[in-house]
Formats: C-alpha cells, sequence, structure tokens
C-alpha cells in the first residue's frame, strides 16, 4: 500500500546517474531537488557505449527512443592485437544479438544521452535544480537530511541521493572509504571523420590490446566523428584527476605499437587526461535516509564500458525498490543496495580483469589470444548473459521466503 506522504528527495550530483534517479523518482510522484555543482548541466567527455542492459534502463525510463535517435548502431564488437595488427576476435552484435538481448548495442556521446534524459527531466513540474551548489556538510537526523553548501545555503529533504561521482562527499559521509588509484591514464579525444585514417573507419566499437596499453575507436553522431580513448600504464605516482593531456606524453607510451594503430595518436588537436581509480565493493551504501547511485556507490575502471549502464540500472531499481516498498524510504534504501551490491561489485572486480587482459605482455598476451580467438557468437552471448540479460522486471532482489 502507497503511502499517504510521498518523501522529498535531494539529489546531489547532475550527471547522467543523478539525472536518470531524478527522473526515476519524479515518475513515482516525488519532489525532486537536484543539486549540481557545475555553473551549467550538462556532461564532460566524449563517448561511451551503450549495450542492452542500458537501453533496458532507458526504455523503463521512458527516454529509450530520444537516446536511440542520437546513438549510433554498431555492427560488431572488435578487439585487434597492437603488436601484430592481426584481429583476436570478432562479436557480432546483428539481429540474432539484438533478439537474445532484446536490444541493440550502441555507441552514443555523453552529452547526447545526458541531454536526452535531462529534456525529459526538464519536462517534470517536481525536479528543481540548483546549479554552482559545492555541498559542504550532510546532517542525518531522525527526520530528514539536511545539506549545506559551499555559498552558504541550505536544503532539506525526508532522503538523499549522492549521485556525486567518484570522490562523493556523501559516500565519505556514508562509508569514508578511501579511492583506489589505478595508475592507469585514460586520454580522451573526438576527431572529425574526415581526419581518421580511412582503412579504420569502422562502425564498431574496435580494442587494440597492447603491452600495459590500448586504444579504442568508435564513430558518434551518424558517424561524423570518432571518439578515440588510449589508455596507459603511467610512469608516474598519480593522484586521480581530470587535466588537459599533452601529445608528448601519449606518444611516449606507444612506441611498440603497430603502425596501423598508432597512426591515431596523431590525429587529435587536444585531448583530455583522466587519472582513473574505482573503489573496492563494500557491503553497505546507505543509511536510513541516505543511499548512493552510479560512481558514487561502485566506481568502476572503464575496461567494460559499462560506467553508466550501471548508473541507469541503479536509477531504475531505486525507483522499483520505493515503489515496492510503498514509498518507506529507509525500506527502499534496503531493497535497493541488496538488489545491486552483488551485480556492480561483480562488475567492478570484471573490469579490473578485463583492464589485465587488455594490457597482457609477453606469453600471458599469447594465451589471451588463443582464448578469445574463434569464439562463435553463442560462446559470446553466453559469457555476456549475465550483464547484458538486466531488466527492469528482474531488477529486485528476493528473498528465500518470497521465491518460494
Amino acid at each position: 500500500m502507497e503511502a499517504t506522504h510521498k518523501p522529498s528527495v535531494l539529489i546531489v550530483g547532475g550527471g547522467i546517474g543523478g539525472m536518470a534517479a531524478a527522473l526515476s523518482l519524479s515518475r513515482l510522484g516525488l519532489a525532486v531537488t537536484v543539486l549540481e555543482q557545475a555553473a551549467t548541466l550538462g556532461e564532460i567527455g566524449a563517448g561511451i557505449q551503450l549495450a542492452p542492459n542500458a537501453f533496458a534502463a532507458l526504455d523503463a525510463l521512458g527516454v529509450g527512443e530520444r537516446t536511440r535517435a542520437k546513438a549510433v548502431f554498431t555492427e560488431r564488437l572488435v578487439m585487434m592485437d597492437a603488436v601484430d595488427a592481426s584481429e583476436v576476435g570478432t562479436f557480432v552484435v546483428d539481429a540474432a544479438f539484438r533478439e537474445r538481448f532484446s536490444n541493440p548495442y550502441a555507441v552514443i556521446h555523453r552529452a547526447d544521452i545526458h541531454g536526452a534524459i535531462l529534456d525529459a527531466v526538464r519536462t517534470s513540474p517536481l525536479i528543481t535544480f540548483v546549479t554552482s551548489s559545492h555541498v559542504t556538510q550532510v546532517v542525518e537526523d531522525a527526520d530528514g537530511v539536511t545539506v549545506l553548501d559551499a555559498a552558504g545555503r541550505s536544503f532539506r529533504a525526508d532522503a538523499l541521493i549522492g549521485c556525486d561521482g567518484v570522490k562523493s562527499v556523501i559516500r565519505e559521509r556514508i562509508v569514508g572509504d578511501q579511492v583506489r588509484v589505478s595508475g592507469h591514464v585514460v586520454y580522451r579525444a573526438v576527431v572529425p571523420a574526415a581526419d581518421m585514417p580511412a582503412d579504420l573507419r569502422w562502425n564498431a566499437p574496435v580494442v587494440w590490446a597492447g603491452p600495459n596499453c590500448h586504444l579504442v575507436h568508435y564513430p558518434l553522431r551518424n558517424g561524423e566523428q570518432y571518439n578515440l580513448v588510449v589508455t596507459f600504464h603511467s610512469r608516474e605516482q598519480e593522484q586521480w584527476s581530470v587535466t588537459d593531456g599533452s601529445k608528448e606524453e601519449v606518444l611516449s607510451y606507444f612506441d611498440g605499437v603497430h603502425d596501423q594503430p598508432r597512426q591515431l595518436l596523431h590525429k587529435p588537436t587536444s585531448w583530455k587526461r583522466w587519472s582513473t581509480a574505482d573503489r573496492d565493493p563494500v557491503a553497505n551504501w546507505s543509511t536510513k535516509r541516505m543511499t548512493l547511485l552510479g560512481d558514487s556507490a561502485h566506481p568502476m575502471l572503464q575496461y567494460l564500458a559499462q560506467g553508466a549502464c550501471m548508473a541507469l540500472e541503479d536509477a531504475v531499481t531505486l525507483g522499483e525498490a520505493v515503489r515496492a516498498c510503498g514509498f518507506d524510504m529507509a525500506a527502499a534504501f534496503q531493497l535497493y543496495q541488496s538488489s545491486r551490491i552483488a551485480r556492480t561489485a561483480r562488475v567492478v572486480l570484471s573490469a579490473r580483469e578485463m583492464g589485465r587482459l587488455y594490457h597482457a605482455k609477453g606469453v600471458e598476451r599469447l594465451v589471451r589470444n588463443e582464448l578469445w580467438r574463434g569464439r562463435t557468437p553463442a560462446q559470446f552471448y553466453e559469457a555476456l548473459a549475465w550483464l547484458y540479460g538486466w531488466t527492469a522486471h528482474n531488477c529486485l532482489a528476493t528473498t528465500e521466503k518470497e521465491a518460494a
């Protein structure tokens, strides 16, 4: 039975996860205030990949078609060996794939998916935005949560969702752990299609796996641009950060890479540099009136291309938990996290392992190539069913009593 009082909610962070959470909760009739640190609502970065589980979440949020209109639907996923330019494996994402997982595989610019969700959010009279709000203090009491920001403003609601990223202020209040700096540095850029080497204009996310490094490229915005991502193990002691990058640093890490992928390093006119971090999975990320979502709850490395996908799943699952618990937010937060902790932990740990395989060298590189060469589509489908088979209909955990 629904509660007669629908609780108010503060969301800290207006990225993809925060916007999706606002949309999910407002669709249930909850009043939501989104506090965003930046002066404007938007996304930095370049492209992201959307697997079938992401589209399942976007459809549940009512923005699937808006997102599809901006996405590029790929033909296959490809791994190449960056040392000798040989093909390691191809995973075709064709009609059989779409039938198996009920959705396609696509790539999209971060700004486009954020914009698709934001457009829907702006139509809701229940959602209020506050920009330039850097949260400095959070106080939880028996009746609600009060947030103070650097401008001296105070905000109060019945519950709070922390969507404030890897260095989450809300996570510090709930969990209090430290980020795990990976030592892996990611450079991202977008280049016009005309500047992309003709022999690499593939309609596919392509990974060039090299020793302690890799390159990724795929088309964006109807093929008018290409997303380019390069990753390497830094020689320096890294701190989590996002800065401008230098072509000279990039080139210094790819000496052992074949000329075909290496030519990509000369194409961008500017780079953004991410020193990446994740966190070890935890068994609890909620209190009675607060919980975490997306990178605040389970920051992960990029090797499975699932960061945004997991945040979208979180938002849908949170909404379903609130509905199932009749707007009892304390119960909903527990149901939500019990539905998400094991799954997201598996993705965090799998992403770390995938990074090790991407960057294999020596005999381990040869073993990786032998393991992946010749796999059939059915073998790929089976291996990824746990990840891509998520839907809004199966997102909530069930107790043993309910399952019986």
